[in-house]
């Protein structure tokens, strides 16, 4: 017969063909019925948007349009006020985000104002509670919401340095406008606000322009 007549490498070549062919089939249906990979319940899954606890940092710039002076007795060549005012703003905040679009925080921020010459330089530090709330929701192409709008409020029990020039004790409201945008670097956000700024007790008002960083546990 002709397999007879095949030598020993042909017979070889000729099985391992014939068993390749049998066990094709088996091979598919194998691959067709493995089972699909279950998710590991217990594997930890992390928010690209962070919301919790956090910590917050402020720097900008504070203008006072107008300065009156408290106690002209006590400085008489300041005048009845020294005009315009600038200088740094710093702040540090903490607080919760209660929802996706609203948080509250305590906060605590100073800095110096530099007036007319004749009425000088005197400082300004407060601490009391913010608000926010965010209108504005922008998502990405993950479906995070990333870009926030937000309106905020905060007030204040406010000291003023030297005594009797700007003033002593004052209370402090701001409110306005800002934005915040939830980087890809999880946890932190960075942002812009401006404010109008109000001291109760000297009637003064101002405005401050500041950036934001903040940081969610």
């Amino acid at each position: 017969m002709w397999f007879d007549r095949l030598t020993m490498s042909g017979r070889t070549r000729l099985a391992i063909v014939l068993a390749a062919i049998l066990a094709g089939p088996g091979l598919a249906l194998a691959q067709e019925a493995a089972p699909p990979l279950q998710e590991n319940p217990r594997a930890v899954r992390y928010d690209d948007v962070e919301r919790g606890f956090f910590v917050g940092f402020n720097a900008g710039y504070l203008t006072f349009l107008d300065t009156p002076t408290q106690e002209p007795e006590s400085f008489p060549y300041a005048g009845e006020s020294g005009g315009r005012s600038g200088g740094l703003l710093l702040a540090a905040e903490l607080g919760r985000d209660l929802t996706s679009r609203v948080s509250a925080a305590l906060f605590v921020q100073g800095g110096n104002q530099r007036a007319s010459p004749s009425y000088g330089a005197f400082s300004l530090y407060a601490a009391g509670g913010d608000l926010r709330f965010s209108f504005y929701g922008k998502k990405d192409r993950n479906d995070w919401e990333r870009f926030f709008v937000y309106v905020h409020a905060r007030a204040g029990y406010a000291r003023t340095f030297p005594k009797g020039l700007f003033g002593t004790s004052d209370v402090v409201a701001q409110g306005g406008l800002g934005s915040e945008y939830f980087t890809r670097l999880r946890h932190f956000s960075i942002g812009l606000s401006a404010d109008y700024v109000r001291a109760l007790k000297a009637k003064a008002s101002g405005l401050t322009l500041y950036s934001t960083v903040r940081y969610t546990f």
